[in-house]
């Protein structure tokens, strides 16, 4: 049970990806920061990031601000590039850091050996969703668990409930639609990893919905995997009764002007709801929230699944506030009935009759006059009032504004000048409480101590080098004393509450407390600003970086494993005479029917687990030995630990994102008796993972149309039903067959599994056939393939060129051209397939 449930408000935590955000973070009350480093390792690649020299200056000023700072290494690292993470760690460390948020298990123990007072954060992109992968994961040594973005305030508290672990949820910002850690999108799209820090949002771009081979009309819903952005402010105090030890703001790549918005508001809303048991957010407040950045606000996931209400599907960028809509057009200027204050300067957007291709269409301008309904001229109008709002000349283009178009404010100046005050301060603006104790007695030095009224409780005492005298005139009095010491400037402290023995009327000149307050909190300053002491041992990081020693293993010829996803299509690897048959199927119902189609050829089968195990759904594993499998193949932490005890054998599967041998070795330490290979790995990256490991410990995936998003979201639900969740959306996915075609007219497979999320599939097969030779090489001698929806004749087809392939009867290049796949393995291009622009994606 969380044992701090409603008694410790969470801290709040905000993005900081430069100097100018960490400053408006820490003016406007953040509790702590994040930030990512320049030398990689983040998962935000594109942000400004912190360089490694900036790191003692910037944690020396969050020390003095009373402000936690976390490092962001929640990226995938390959096994060359672990001893260049050594000396980050290193320096990290040594800077004072507070935590590391890390995805990849290797690097988590990787930390854990060189310093072990580092706090690690599990970033949300470890795919920790209950509290059994929390059981797992924990013994990674780690402080604090990012949980997933989908999840319900019901089922986090139930999480809580079940774990003494820190729990950080995130509150406000944009949503991925994908689970973090499990998105391959980018890199099968547009070969780039947003395991790697290079997402390329491909969510953000309009598909169509084909349903049985047709064409669905949706008129203008075309954003189908666009989340609306989280603006969880309502599930504040419900989060505080779980016990939530952070609540989170999204933005690394946003402007500081938005992180002192939603810090601000943030930390408003957390004090309301620590003050008064709720939270009451204006419409004045929600204004300017969506003004720095907003696709428009959802709960998210924190009320449970509404998948309408999740993605409208009709926009998919930022838009701001809705003003009004256009009610004339006169020359270069408009007529419209006020939903929001608008002023000259103000930045508005209008709807065109017109799309550009990737957004619906937006034009505008600056307000460049602006009119009451009776022409007079003004400076600022409020809602409610009907404007004429004027633009420059040439601006837009009035032959694609119609009337009744929606009119947008999408900046505000006066706004941003005020958010940019709060920060571009000369003196602090939020600082930490001192109080001080003060012993002014005749005859004795006068002392004072000063000392932090929060959890440091870091204590400094001063004394004058002469005793005090009696007063002749006028005594010190605690009045005056309170008033001298609480000068405290340019400094970051303010006087909370001073106790004072004042004894013998002694008299205490101004000036003798004046150099005493000084130099109590200079000294005190000094202490605060000072990295905690840690035992660094480099060394036995180092050691971390040697392969893992193997033995000669076993010379066997390859064997070939088939993962199918219909009854069919195991009928057909069972007549291809396949060594090992995966089943993955949507209705569970079908497995009983495997064991008896593979036993006439003896061919041992296994079930793949679902990817994500959330509270509630351990029935989902509790079900499998039912059906009598020889393996499972194992998708999930959860999923690993409760089949250890039992006699089936696991094989870890692509989803645990082992990229290095460190992270493989955990993985088998769990039972595991292969391992899958991260889809994050090229062929190059793939050879360097087998060369660290006993070749015996991988199996590798030569052929699969990649998994691109694994969501929550269900489309099938959001377009295909009038429901809003699965208890109520009818089930289409049970009847229908369906494709997302993307713009360029590639149509991907979308199917949804037995817990109802939804994966969307690579429409193009990709064939690692070109690095098989290299593979074999390396005492590689399991090879899966995996089938989508392919029919009989071409599962047979499939296996037979791959079984050609690997005993030197065909050539790589036959191969992936016969089945018309694409000549890749993870993100990097094949020897002879044609070169990409990996941002044509967007």
């Amino acid at each position: 049970m969380n044992s701090h449930a409603q008694t410790v408000p969470p801290e709040l935590l905000a993005p900081a990806g430069d100097w100018d955000c960490a400053r408006a973070a820490i003016e406007n009350g953040a509790d702590a920061i994040y930030f990512g480093l320049d030398c990689g390792f983040n998962a935000r690649h594109r942000a400004k990031n912190f360089h490694l020299d900036d790191l003692p200056e910037l944690m020396k000023l969050l020390r003095s601000r009373g402000v936690r700072g976390y490092t962001t290494m929640n990226t995938l690292v390959f096994p060359s590039e672990l001893p260049r993470l050594v000396p980050v760690v290193e320096r990290i460390a040594e800077s004072g850091v507070d935590a590391v948020l890390v995805q990849d298990f290797g690097v988590a123990r990787l930390v854990r050996e060189i310093c072990g007072e580092l706090e690690i954060h599990a970033s949300t992109q470890m795919s920790l969703t209950s509290a059994e992968t929390i059981a797992v994961a924990s013994a990674l040594g780690l402080a604090r668990v990012v949980l997933a973005r989908e999840l319900s305030v019901a089922e986090i508290g139930k999480i809580a409930a079940a774990t003494e672990m820190p729990l950080e949820v995130f509150i406000h910002g944009a949503l991925c639609v994908a689970y973090s850690g499990q998105c391959l999108t980018s890199e099968s799209l547009g070969g780039r990893s947003a395991n790697r820090g290079q997402c390329a949002q491909a969510c953000r771009l309009p598909y169509e919905v084909i349903c049985d081979g047709k064409d669905v009309d949706l008129d203008d819903v075309r954003y189908l995997l666009s989340p609306q952005d989280l603006a969880g402010y309502d599930s504040i105090v419900a989060l505080m009764q779980a016990g939530i030890a952070s609540l989170k703001i999204e933005g690394r790549l946003k402007t500081p002007e938005y992180v002192a918005n939603l810090t601000k508001h943030y930390r408003r809303a957390i004090d309301q709801a620590v003050a008064e048991g709720r939270v009451t957010v204006s419409d004045k407040a929600k204004q300017e929230m969506e003004l720095s950045f907003s696709r428009g606000f959802t709960p998210g996931w924190l009320e449970g699944n509404d998948h309408k209400r999740l993605v409208p599907g009709r926009h998919s960028a930022k838009r701001g506030i809705l003003l009004g809509r256009v009610l004339r057009v006169d020359g270069d200027r408009i007529q419209t009935r006020l939903a929001a204050d608008v002023s000259l300067g103000d930045g508005l957007g209008i709807e065109s009759t017109e799309t550009d291709g990737s957004d619906q269409a937006m034009q505008g301008g600056r307000v460049y006059s602006l009119h009451s309904g009776r022409g007079e001229k003004q400076k600022t109008m409020r809602s409610g009032q009907t404007a004429w709002i004027g633009f420059g000349r040439g601006e837009i283009d009035w032959s694609k504004i119609a009337e009744d178009g929606s009119v947008y404010k999408n900046d505000d100046p006066k706004l941003n000048r005020r958010l940019r005050a709060s920060f571009n301060v000369a003196d602090p603006v939020t600082r930490r409480d001192i109080d001080f104790n003060v012993v002014a007695v005749t005859g004795e030095p006068l002392r004072v101590t000063a000392t932090l009224s929060d959890s440091a409780r870091l204590t400094e005492t001063v004394c004058s080098d002469v005793a005090l005298e009696r007063a002749n005139k006028h005594p010190a009095t605690e009045s005056m004393l309170a008033e001298k010491l609480s000068r405290l400037g340019a400094t970051a402290f303010r006087m909370r509450k001073l106790d004072a023995k004042i004894s013998g009327e002694p008299m205490v000149p101004a000036s003798l407390i004046n150099e005493l307050r000084r130099r109590v909190m200079e000294r005190l300053a000094r202490r605060i600003e000072q990295p905690p002491p840690r035992s660094i041992r480099v060394a036995a990081g180092e050691a971390m970086l040697d392969p893992i020693p193997s033995g000669d293993p076993p010379v066997k010829p390859p064997r070939i494993a088939v993962l199918c996803r219909s009854l069919d299509q195991v009928k057909a690897a069972t007549e291809a005479a396949v060594d090992l048959i995966y089943v993955d199927f949507h209705d569970v119902r079908h497995y009983a029917r495997v064991s008896e189609i593979v036993a006439a050829e003896s061919i041992p089968f296994g079930i793949a687990t679902v990817r994500i195990q959330k509270p509630a759904e351990m029935g989902l594993l509790r079900v499998l030995p039912r059906h009598r499998p020889d393996f499972i193949l194992a998708r999930n932490l959860a999923a690993l630990e409760f089949f250890r005890a039992s006699t089936m054998e696991t094989i870890a599967d692509f989803s645990l994102n082992v990229a290095n041998h460190r992270s493989a070795e955990w993985i088998r330490s769990l039972g595991a008796c292969r391992v899958t290979a991260s889809y994050d790995l090229n062929c190059d990256q793939l050879a360097d993972l087998i060369d660290s490991v006993p070749p015996d410990w991988m199996e590798v995936v030569l052929h699969q149309h990649i998994p691109m998003f694994h969501m929550e979201h269900c489309v099938f639900c959001s377009v295909l039903s009038p429901g809003t969740n699965k208890t109520n959306c009818g089930r289409p996915c049970d009847d229908h067959v369906v494709q997302l075609r993307d713009r360029v007219g590639a149509e991907h497979t979308l199917q949804a599994d037995v817990a109802c999320r939804n994966t969307l599939y690579n429409a193009t097969p990709q064939s690692g056939a070109e690095t098989a030779g290299r593979l074999l090489e390396r005492g590689i001698g399991w090879f899966r393939l995996e089938m989508l929806e392919e029919s009989r004749a071409e599962v047979i087809k499939t296996v037979s060129l791959y079984r050609d392939l690997l005993s030197g009867r065909l050539t790589a290049e036959q191969v992936w051209k016969t089945l018309g796949a694409t000549n890749r393995m993870g993100v990097t291009r094949g020897t002879l397939e044609s070169k990409r622009n990996p941002l044509a994606v967007l």
